[in-house]
This record gives C-alpha cells, sequence and structure tokens, in this order.
C-alpha cells in the first residue's frame, strides 16, 4: 500500500505562477513536430484560481484585450506567417480545414471551464453550480475529460432555430470540440485543428454539437484526414467518447444523454456543413439580426459590428476585474484540479488520493487501472 501510494503521489513538474497556458501540466510526445505557440494571443489571469471571480482574459499580438468568442477568427489563414515563419504547408484538401480552437478544459482534469458567453469580453470562467465551482465527475474508468475540450470561436448554435438534421434547437453556446491529439493542452491556447467528424448530442432538448478533431501539429496529425481514420489509428477512442458523453451527468442526478443517428458520428464533410451553419448564425448575431438573449457580444475586432468597442474601453472593462493577489502553492494547485477528496477505484481498494500517476489513454489497449 505505501508503494502504491508513492507511485500515485509522483507527478509531473509545476511551474508556480506560470501564466494559464502553461501552468498544467504538459504532456511530452513522441517525435519532434512543428512548433507553433500562441504568437498571435496569449492570456492573462485575474482573480483566485478556482474561485468564482478567477478569469483568463485574452490579448492579441498588439496587447489589446479581446474576445476569444468574437474576436479570433473561425478559419486559419494558411497563408499568412506567424512570428515571422511561414506556416506548414497542407495539403490542397486540407487548407480549407484548418480552424482556429480556444482550448477551455485540459485533458484528464475536472475543473468545468468555459467560455463566459454572457460576460463582456467573454473570459474563460469555471463553471459554477450551487455557488461553488463546478468539477465534473469521473466516469469510471477514466479521469476527467478525455480530450482536450473547447471551442471554435466565432460560431453560434443558435437556441432560437431548430437544426434540420436534430429537429432541436441549439445549445445557445459556441460549437465544442473535442481534440484527441497526444498532447495535454492548457487553459487559454489557442491552437489549429483539422475537423475530422462530428457528433450530435441531445443534451436536455438541444442540440449540442460535438466536433471531434485533431491538433495540426500533433506528431501523427498526418495519418488522419476523416472520421474513419480515428477509428482506424486510435480504435476505442470514439465508443469510450460515447460512453463518457452519455453518463457523465448522471452522478449529478439527471438522466443519460441521447444521440441524433443513433449516436453516429458523422464524416468531416458533415462536420464542415455544421460548423458553417453556427458560423452564419453568429455572424447574424453580431449584426444584431436575430435574438441573442443574454449573450454579450462586446469586440474589438470585428468590424461593423454594433457592438464594437475601443482597445480603450475594452482595457477599462478588464480592469474592473480585480488582479490576481496570490498565486496557490505547488500542491494546492495540483490538487485543486480534482475534486476534494479524489476517490481513485485501485486493485478493489478505495484509495483517497489527490494525484494521478499516468492517465489512460483509449486508443491503447488497456488502462493503468485494470494494468496495474
Amino acid at each position: 500500500m505505501r508503494a502504491l501510494l508513492s507511485l500515485l503521489r509522483t507527478g509531473s513538474g509545476w511551474r508556480v505562477g506560470a501564466p494559464a497556458a502553461a501552468r498544467l501540466p504538459q504532456a511530452t510526445s513522441a517525435g519532434s513536430g512543428p512548433r507553433r505557440a500562441m504568437a498571435l494571443y496569449r492570456t492573462e489571469e485575474r482573480g483566485q484560481l478556482h474561485s468564482q471571480d478567477y478569469r483568463i482574459f485574452f490579448k492579441n499580438v498588439a496587447g489589446h484585450y479581446i474576445s476569444p468568442f468574437h474576436d479570433i477568427p473561425l478559419k486559419v489563414d494558411s497563408k499568412k506567417e506567424e512570428n515571422g515563419i511561414p506556416t506548414k504547408k497542407a495539403r490542397n484538401d486540407e487548407s480549407e480545414n484548418l480552424f482556429n480552437m480556444v482550448v477551455e478544459i485540459p485533458r484528464w482534469t475536472n475543473a468545468k471551464m468555459e467560455i463566459a458567453t454572457q460576460e463582456p469580453l467573454n473570459p474563460i470562467k469555471q463553471d459554477v453550480k450551487d455557488g461553488k465551482p463546478r468539477f465534473t465527475p469521473n466516469i469510471f474508468p477514466y479521469k476527467g475529460f478525455i480530450w482536450n475540450y473547447g471551442a471554435l470561436p466565432q460560431t453560434w448554435e443558435d437556441p432560437h432555430q431548430k437544426d434540420k438534421s436534430t429537429n432541436c434547437c441549439g445549445d445557445n453556446d459556441p460549437i465544442d470540440v473535442c481534440e484527441i491529439g497526444s498532447k495535454v493542452l492548457s487553459p487559454g491556447e489557442v491552437i489549429h485543428v483539422k475537423i475530422l467528424g462530428i457528433l450530435a448530442l441531445i443534451d436536455e432538448g438541444e442540440t449540442d454539437w460535438k466536433l471531434i478533431a485533431i491538433n495540426a501539429n500533433d506528431p501523427e496529425a498526418s495519418k488522419f484526414h476523416d472520421i474513419d481514420d480515428v477509428r482506424k489509428f486510435k480504435p476505442g477512442y470514439l465508443e469510450a467518447t460515447i460512453n463518457w458523453l452519455t453518463y457523465y451527468k448522471v452522478p449529478e442526478g439527471k438522466p443519460e444523454n441521447k444521440f441524433a443517428f443513433n449516436g453516429e458520428f458523422k464524416n468531416k464533410a458533415f462536420a464542415l456543413e455544421v460548423i458553417k451553419s453556427t458560423h452564419e448564425c453568429w455572424k447574424a448575431m453580431l449584426m444584431k439580426k436575430c435574438d441573442r438573449g443574454a449573450i454579450n457580444c462586446t469586440n474589438v475586432q470585428v468590424c461593423g459590428s454594433p457592438f464594437h468597442c475601443t482597445p480603450e474601453k475594452a482595457r477599462s472593462l478588464v480592469e474592473s476585474y480585480r488582479q490576481l493577489n496570490t498565486v496557490p502553492s505547488t500542491c494546492e494547485t495540483k490538487a485543486s484540479l480534482l475534486p476534494s477528496p479524489f476517490i481513485l477505484f485501485q486493485s478493489r481498494v478505495w484509495i483517497s488520493c489527490q494525484s494521478w500517476p499516468q492517465p489512460w489513454d483509449p486508443s491503447v489497449s488497456a488502462s493503468p487501472v485494470a494494468g496495474s
């Protein structure tokens, strides 16, 4: 037992006081694929991590505060350069399949971070439930979210528009992305992703699309072109995705989630049409051509939008949040990623612990839990 607990306490290194996009543990990946950092965007934290006033704000390359929901382009311009370095050449049929993804939740973590759609400049915040920061339960045998989870900017699932494919209205959020690459990302990272397919979750009567994508800079990204490649190169991952999404709200007393198309994953072509539709809905909202409800459309870079504001106004909005005064210690930061206490099932013994050794990847044959 002592040896087991010692193993469980072993974890990757942590940088206390690092920016949001670097604070969480980073997984190492095989190969030395192209490195493309957040050259165009950086983040700034305000408030105490895992408190109700914690926010991650975004800045552009000029240092101006922006909205990750409205100001970051949906598509990647493959002709542009980043940091003076030409972007990696894509195949002709893939140059139109590169999108920006805003990472909200790193894989293997539980804190329910999300773009604050109803706040000015839409920073990332932690969802609140019953007056407390929300942590998503673990669904055995998984630890936290099983992908890097986030959203495509400049998309919106209109809650007043019934989707012709699902016959349900949208969920009032930007479209969600499940990124299946090898690297554990961080909240606030903006990455380029290749779209592979899509799943139609029906969440309490609303359409909640889940895009399946891979980081364009992942060492294995060149293998993936459509949804069938996920089945081929990461067997079990799509099945794990269905299982996780079906049950993740059950521990909270809610019913199992349902899916349109009998839980069938649609291919890339179908996914791209859904993205196009949600982008059109977003444009109508930004131009005040539909009912946006409580969505905050303040932006700095969308020309012609009636919600456009100056960089000075954006700065004044951010200054209304208090500065981050204290930084949790290494142990506190690491432990705060998990519900306290986090219960791990190991060799038929329930153990209360605050760390996890090597997270299970559904694309390999066995989990560390089953294989221990």
